[in-house]
């Protein structure tokens, strides 16, 4: 570590409490089990989710973004109708793809939400994860332009969001000739909560260098052979060095996402009884012809996953930690989960 790097930027606040979320990925199915066999219960689940996990004293509700899947898509509707029932909890997305979006209209969306909340939004962004479709963003109408490749048209689209969020004119003005005139509305300090989910060190780094906030999920697109957490926390103090040699300002947050799922009552233990042995290790696989590392999941008694966790050198490094939450089985089962997370676990994970 270089010597001129700031200790401070590197490392959480010692004795800060960690912020606490859910990720949603939102799925619906008419299947035996499930409670949300709809798009529509999906959606007015996940409002009622959010308002729940605020009462009961959650940080913040994210929801994943997948197109063509029956899953939770467009996010800004549903962000809008949680901040209008809300007035603390932060509120976001894990990930939404660059490549399907239109860089002004989402700005105009995602400041008309982030106005609605009052400053609560907290919109994760990214290149893309592996999908049920082949180039669907060409379905949408958009396409690389000669010589990127489709990450490089995410990372286009980004820098459009990024200047239009922070007020630059983008398109000329009809009522001041030599003008160029900025999208409305303007939501000031939206461009400051935009995170990047990056899933390797590389992409960390970029993200650094872009002044942008950074999530990392339970998947990383590299694997060298050590526990996941440990990749992960690696990732995390290479993103932090790499902010300050940037020489930004401030200190950027980081979220690691973990599936978390205490046993707490008959049905947790019929839920999810048998796979807490099956998934209490990290495993390894191919995702895009990369090599990559999966985190496992955390099932059991409260007590011993608070052990756990605060074993866990990621969960430790970060300032956020997001939940994942099988959204299937209601709003009722889900809280009383989260409920059990917050009183028996979230001790554990205040930052050393």
């Amino acid at each position: 570590m270089s010597e001129n790097i700031s200790i401070s930027h590197l490392e959480p606040a010692s004795g800060s409490d960690k912020k606490l979320g859910f990720l949603s990925f939102g799925h619906w199915a008419e299947i035996p089990g499930s409670r949300v066999a709809s798009a529509s219960d999906s959606l007015l689940q996940a409002i009622d989710l959010a308002v729940g996990a605020e009462d009961i004293g959650l940080d913040g509700a994210f929801f994943r973004v997948h197109h063509f899947d029956q899953q939770q898509a467009t996010p800004y509707p549903l962000l809008a109708a949680i901040a209008a029932r809300t007035s603390r909890i932060e509120l976001g997305t894990g990930v939404i793809d660059m490549r399907y979006e239109n860089p002004l209209y989402m700005a105009e969306l995602a400041a008309t939400a982030d106005l609605i909340s009052a400053g609560r939004l907290q919109l994760g962004v990214s290149r893309g994860s592996p999908e049920s479709v082949i180039r669907g963003f060409e379905s949408f109408g958009y396409y690389p332009a000669e010589g990127e490749d489709e990450g490089d048209m995410a990372r286009r689209h980004l820098d459009i969001f990024m200047k239009a969020i922070q007020g630059e004119g983008m398109a000329p003005s009809a009522r001041r000739e030599g003008a160029y005139a900025p999208v409305q509305p303007q939501a000031p300090g939206l461009d400051k909560r935009i995170w990047w989910g990056a899933g390797s060190t590389d992409t960390a780094l970029w993200t650094a260098r872009q002044g942008l906030n950074m999530m990392s999920s339970t998947l990383l697109l590299e694997d060298k052979g050590i526990p996941f957490d440990q990749l992960q926390a690696e990732q995390i103090r290479s993103y932090r060095e790499e902010w300050v040699k940037a020489g930004h300002e401030g200190t950027p947050r980081v979220s690691v996402s973990r599936s978390v799922i205490p046993i707490f009552d008959a049905d947790s233990a019929r839920y999810f009884g048998r796979r807490a042995q099956e998934e209490s290790q990290d495993y390894t696989g191919i995702i895009d012809n990369t090599f990559s590392r999966f985190g496992r999941s955390y099932i059991g008694d409260p007590a011993d996953i608070a052990e756990e966790l605060a074993r866990d050198e990621a969960v430790q490094a970060a300032d956020t930690v997001l939940l994942t939450v099988p959204n299937q089985l209601g709003v009722d089962f889900n809280l009383k989960m989260l409920d059990t997370i917050v009183k028996e676990i979230k001790p554990a994970l205040k930052t050393k």
